[in-house]
């Protein structure tokens, strides 16, 4: 009598398991660009690489304020290469201001999680499938990712740049106690209504949005994880951070400091 042979298929490891949730959530990245061209569709790539090996549904979201480097016709051709139900150009016609970037993303977006991250390369998608898990290992309704916790850290940057950060992060976390260990950092994950809610309530422009989102957070008793990231400086086009920013964001804090 002949033997049956029964072939099994090789065992997913316990990573694809994790991430691979059985409800399908759907998750939307809000990209704002301005003068991106060359980082755009290096990011692009590396997201929909890291989505399709893990078996995440998503959707990108550009959103270009204007940017006369030509980012907006390289969105285009990206949005053709991959079609447009995973690349969704939304342009504005100037810069109108980050948190006012999420509010036209999210109108557009179809995902019940929300993933914001820079357009410049300083935050890898390879980080994204660990906020999922601990998004669903603790149920929570953000995850940000944290230079200062863990084996996060930065890299590329000079001592200056190094000393205005963790100064402003050792600043927000002695005046506001926020209960998160990297408030300036601007790679997280939302539940989309939770983060609706708290562009409702969120008053700063600028640097000083993300620190009032976590703060805001706190003072609605939103849950947040953290994951440690490694954060890598631009390689093509200029930092947006100088001394406008870095005085709005003392006198951005000083009044979160007054008010909650």
């Amino acid at each position: 009598m002949a033997s049956l042979e029964v072939r099994r298929s090789p065992p997913r490891s316990r990573r694809q398991l994790e991430v691979r949730s059985p409800r399908r959530d759907k998750y939307s990245v809000l990209l704002p660009t301005y003068n991106e061209r060359e980082n755009l569709p290096l990011i692009v790539w590396l997201l929909v690489k890291s989505f399709s090996e893990s078996g995440i549904n998503y959707e990108i979201i550009i959103i270009d304020d204007g940017s006369p480097d030509g980012t907006r016709d390289v969105a285009e051709q990206l949005e053709k290469i991959y079609g447009s139900d995973r690349i969704l150009l939304k342009p504005r016609e100037k810069k109108l201001g980050l948190g006012t970037a999420y509010i036209h993303g999210m109108k557009h977006a179809t995902g019940n999680y929300i993933i914001i991250m820079d357009a410049d390369l300083s935050h890898h998608p390879k980080f994204i499938p660990e906020f999922i898990r601990k998004q669903q290992e603790g149920n929570f309704d953000i995850v940000s990712g944290t230079r200062y916790k863990g084996n996060g850290g930065v890299y590329g940057w000079d001592l200056k740049r190094k000393i205005i950060s963790r100064g402003a992060n050792f600043l927000t976390q002695i005046l506001l106690r926020p209960g998160a260990s990297d408030l300036t950092g601007s790679f997280r994950l939302y539940r989309k209504e939770v983060l609706e809610k708290l562009i409702e309530k969120c008053v700063s422009k600028g640097y000083v949005f993300q620190m009032e989102m976590i703060v805001r957070a706190r003072q609605l008793n939103y849950t947040i994880g953290e994951v440690p990231i490694s954060f890598v400086d631009r390689v093509y086009g200029e930092s947006k951070l100088g001394g406008n920013e870095i005085v709005s964001f003392l006198k951005g804090l000083l009044t979160l400091f007054a008010t909650t």
